[in-house]
């Protein structure tokens, strides 16, 4: 069957919540100093898509937290290209100084490149990414890998990411990380998703990741009973706008 595609707006996209909306969810959201490390996942690369503004998800989740923080402090060091071994060299020592109560952790997707990926070592590397972020006491929070990312050149690309988002999924347990599960998020099989490049999320797809951390962060506030209410319920006059 062809997939067909289909126009969203953020405005009426089923999986986008609204600043309003997303804001009410993390209405008693302690963090005021979040933080972003590792690699173009983390950093919110991505094409622009009609419809949707030009923003990653670290950069949307920073204006729903001002929204009911106006004092947050955003920092976001991710860098492309950036494997595990060179988080751990180039940025941990920054943001452990930078001193997070929030703080996201990539979850090595630049490891796969290679051949024949090591996961002996891989899993090594993570280990001791995630020791060091919950060094600094902050919230840590994770994503795993969409099943839309594929490196046809790989042919056993598809096992490769099982394994390093299973790894992902207890290495979080381990350290009570947020995990954002993406692998068999419904949003993969839209056609349009991916940008040029065919292994980053468009501007769309990054507005779903957003939404879908704000959401697993106010499920850590309150145990999860908290749902989005419809925008009309809400008065806006409550949220105060991003700085």
């Amino acid at each position: 069957m062809t997939a067909v595609a289909i126009s969203f707006s953020e405005e009426s996209d089923p999986f986008c919540l609204s600043s309003v909306s997303a804001a009410r969810l993390l209405v008693d959201a302690p963090w005021r100093r979040f933080a972003v490390i590792g690699d173009s996942l983390s950093a919110g690369t991505g094409d622009p898509a009609p419809g949707y503004a030009a923003l990653g998800w670290a950069d949307r989740v920073a204006d729903v937290l001002r929204r009911v923080r106006p004092d947050l402090a955003y920092l976001n060091i991710g860098e492309v290209g950036a494997t595990t071994a060179r988080t751990l060299a180039t940025q941990v020592e920054r943001v452990t100084e930078y001193g997070p109560d929030l703080l996201h952790v990539p979850c090595g997707a630049n490891d796969l490149f290679r051949p024949e990926p090591d996961f002996a070592k891989i899993e090594q590397a993570l280990w001791r990414l995630y020791e060091a972020a919950a060094g600094t006491g902050a919230q840590l929070t994770s994503f795993t890998l969409g099943s839309a990312f594929v490196v046809p050149r790989f042919a056993d690309w598809t096992d490769r990411v099982l394994r390093l988002n299973a790894l992902t999924r207890r290495l979080a347990a381990e350290h009570d990380a947020v995990l954002v599960d993406m692998w068999d998020h419904p949003v993969n099989s839209r056609p349009d998703l991916l940008s040029a490049d065919r292994i980053h999320f468009s501007t769309s797809g990054q507005a779903v990741m957003a939404t879908e951390m704000v959401k697993a962060l106010a499920a850590t506030l309150d145990g999860g009973r908290r749902r989005p209410e419809r925008d009309e319920q809400m008065n806006p006059a409550e949220l105060r706008p991003p700085v």
